[in-house]
């Protein structure tokens, strides 16, 4: 860990405001303390910061986290400027700038704006910033977030190639039971997620301010490390020895390697639009052949969708085997069904000679 050059930090809600709604200034200034000291130490340090809605809450009068989509987006509105100001003003302390990147699933899981985000983060650090990453959560539908900016954080530590991922909350660790309960010990290392199996770990945290919880950390630990990224889950006071390699929190071993990062977003943060139903042998050329799959192996369609879009791809019993991003609209399908390209080029041209899902846009999730 005391090695690792290129670092995600990520850090919740409750690290950062009070119980009440609104930003702890104290808690960000020590929080900015601890990676301004790892940056002049000559380490790339990426934030992904919670905290937009919680911050949003006290301003608006709004006594706790609200419910609805709506008033979630408006205190998101309302407390990113806030968020981002004050980190502005802790890190103007050590001279350093700050540049605010905005993220969506739907961003990442195209292939344009994968590539704009992971350029527009690596000329931030070569120029010298401090990147701070969060949903959009003003304009995000489907889920207003990711999952507590945890799944989030395990997409950027493979987006921007780094390191080690250090996940920061208010629980210093992974326990093998309730941690206030007596005769609870702390895991220390899990070298594969099997060593998991039968521990309880949990929901959510404790200062009911975010929306994540142990098994959103869990879940972005198992992610990083299946990618190749060592993971520390540790509290956010001991931030300082989780980025010197010290002893805290549970650390995760790497259990995987690196892959292309559009897959990654593609499997783990896309939101399938609608679904491709395919014939036997299509499901044994695509999973166990890892072909791209052509209109003769279709059987149905499922959803509105559009060129472009996540969408499943299912066998004959309706499970999902694989996803992947589609080279046509949804109302375009029924006309492809169980023809071969060379005919539909034959009779309505060279556009329809090619894979409704390319091999190389395409994740296995059933092999």
């Amino acid at each position: 860990m005391g090695e690792a050059r290129r670092i995600v930090v990520k850090v919740g809600s409750s690290s950062l405001t009070t119980a009440a709604g609104g930003l702890d200034a104290d808690r960000v200034d020590a929080l900015v303390d601890v990676l301004a000291k790892a940056r002049a130490a000559d380490r790339e340090i990426v934030l992904v910061s919670s905290g937009a809605i919680a911050a949003g809450l006290a301003p608006l009068g709004l006594p706790r986290r609200p419910s609805d989509l709506a008033r979630q987006q408006a205190a998101a509105s309302v407390g990113q400027g806030l968020l981002v100001a004050r980190y502005t003003a802790s890190f103007a302390r050590y001279g350093v700038r700050v540049g605010q990147v905005l993220l969506t699933s739907d961003d990442m899981s195209r292939r344009a704006h994968h590539r704009n985000a992971s350029r527009t983060l690596d000329k931030l650090l070569a120029m010298g910033a401090f990147p701070i990453v969060n949903e959009n959560d003003t304009v995000a539908t489907d889920e207003i977030r990711f999952g507590d900016n945890d799944r989030l954080a395990a997409l950027v530590a493979h987006l921007v190639r780094a390191d080690l991922l250090v996940l920061l909350s208010d629980v210093d660790g992974v326990y093998d039971g309730d941690p206030s309960r007596p005769g609870t010990s702390r895991l220390s290392e899990v070298r594969d997620m099997a060593d998991l199996a039968g521990v309880d770990i949990g929901s959510a945290g404790k200062a009911g301010v975010g929306t994540g919880g142990m098994v959103t950390k869990v879940e972005a630990a198992r992610i990083a490390a299946a990618a190749g990224i060592p993971v520390v889950l540790t509290s956010a006071v001991h931030a300082t020895d989780a980025l010197a390699g010290g002893d805290t929190g549970t650390y995760f071993h790497a259990t995987g390697r690196r892959f292309a990062d559009r897959l990654l977003w593609l499997q783990h943060a896309s939101a399938p639009q609608g679904a491709l139903v395919l014939d036997d042998g299509a499901v044994r050329a695509v999973v166990q052949g890892r072909k791209s799959l052509l209109p003769a192996g279709i059987a149905g369609v499922e959803g509105e969708f559009a060129a472009g879009d996540p969408v499943e791809l299912r066998d004959g019993t309706g499970r999902a085997v694989a996803r992947g991003l589609v080279n046509f609209d949804a109302k375009e399908i029924p006309r492809l069904i169980g023809r071969s390209t060379r005919e539909l080029a034959r009779e309505l041209g060279p556009a329809y000679e090619r894979e409704v899902v390319h091999r190389d846009d395409l994740v296995i999730l059933h092999p």
